[in-house]
């Protein structure tokens, strides 16, 4: 009767762990400039996640980057983080997590972040140098194949704060770019991307940086970007 119990119990915890939903960590920490579209997002985020049958944790505390608390989620999402963020065994244990096959989502100021960490500048992709006013400008899909592309116009004109950057990773996946000729102060020339994603040290990491406005984190077109990159980054196919 015990073996009968006990087998019982296996399969209805087996059961049980098959309907767990996929979780991810939104993380929303700055040292410097603080996004006011951060308030915005963090819940257009979790919204995300009721329509697409995974949950959302949200924190702005870095104590959370511990490799035993992250190995729960299948993506960390930095959203509009700045400056130095993490310390150095917080970093290590981020690391550690992305090397076990976790996933990262940078948004807009994640490039924005931790200059200092080299590691990091490979997984986000670039580093931050400048931006003019926001502003409309027209941006070029180059890959519509991918889930966080697949449903956007080929060219997308939106108003929004477009970075310039100091530096760019090689072998990146580049999914938009940016027409310089359509707005006033764009510096990286003809090849400047706005959304990318890449395997890197055995996770998967996408950034796009679209999200600095408000009106970003209600726009249809916007969400399903993210949504895209959300899911990629989780492992989905």
């Amino acid at each position: 009767m015990k073996h009968k119990l006990l087998i019982i119990n296996i399969l209805l915890l087996i059961s049980l762990s098959g309907f767990a939903k996929p979780k991810v960590l939104v993380f929303s920490k700055t040292m410097g400039f603080h996004h006011a579209s951060i308030a915005v997002g963090v819940p257009a985020i979790m919204n995300l996640g009721k329509e697409n049958d995974f949950d959302v944790d949200t924190t702005t505390d870095s104590k959370k980057f511990t490799y035993d608390n992250l190995r729960q989620y299948a993506a960390v999402i930095f959203l509009s983080t700045t400056g130095d963020v993490l310390n150095d065994a917080q970093q290590a244990e981020f690391e550690k997590y992305i090397r076990a096959g976790g996933g990262f989502v940078g948004v807009h100021a994640a490039t924005d972040t931790e200059y200092d960490w080299a590691w990091y500048g490979n997984l986000v992709g670039a580093y931050f140098k400048s931006h003019p006013a926001q502003q409309m400008a027209t941006l070029h899909i180059i890959d519509h194949n991918f889930m966080a592309t697949k449903n956007l116009p080929d060219e997308w004109k939106r108003f929004d704060e477009w970075y310039n950057y100091k530096w760019i990773a090689p072998n990146l996946h580049v999914l938009i770019t940016i027409d310089e000729k359509s707005y006033t102060g764009g510096a990286n020339g003809d090849n400047h991307p706005m959304s990318w994603y890449h395997d890197y040290d055995g996770g998967r990491a996408f950034y796009t940086e679209l999200g600095h406005t408000d009106e970003s984190y209600s726009d249809p077109l916007y969400l399903g970007h993210l949504l895209g990159g959300i899911k990629y980054a989780m492992g989905v196919k």
